[in-house]
């Protein structure tokens, strides 16, 4: 059964996040699967391919530029979330899974 079958709100089909994420390049789904933060997919792609265009297609450099960008907004949040800033020379530790 549908909801609000009487409105007049044109419908938008959103697709799988999942199925979104499956289709995103290797190279920027290996960097989503370390990512700090909650990346969507869509957002994701924009960005990397933003960044691929003004890397001339350099994946290593798209990727740092990446990493540059996640540690910007978690050292922006940072004071949000923890209550203080975090000193300037912080920098976020990768995880290293075993």
């Amino acid at each position: 059964m549908r909801a609000n079958l009487a409105t007049s709100l044109r419908r938008r089909r959103r697709s799988c996040p999942i199925a979104q994420y499956d289709r995103l390049p290797p190279e920027l789904r290996r960097w989503l699967a370390q990512a700090a933060l909650p990346w969507s997919p869509v957002s994701a792609l924009r960005l990397w391919q933003k960044i691929l265009s003004e890397t001339a297609g350099d994946v290593e450099s798209a990727r740092r530029r990446l990493d540059q960008i996640e540690a910007r907004m978690l050292m922006k949040d940072a004071p949000h979330i923890w209550g203080t800033p975090l000193p300037a020379n912080t920098a976020p530790v990768p995880f290293v899974g075993q």
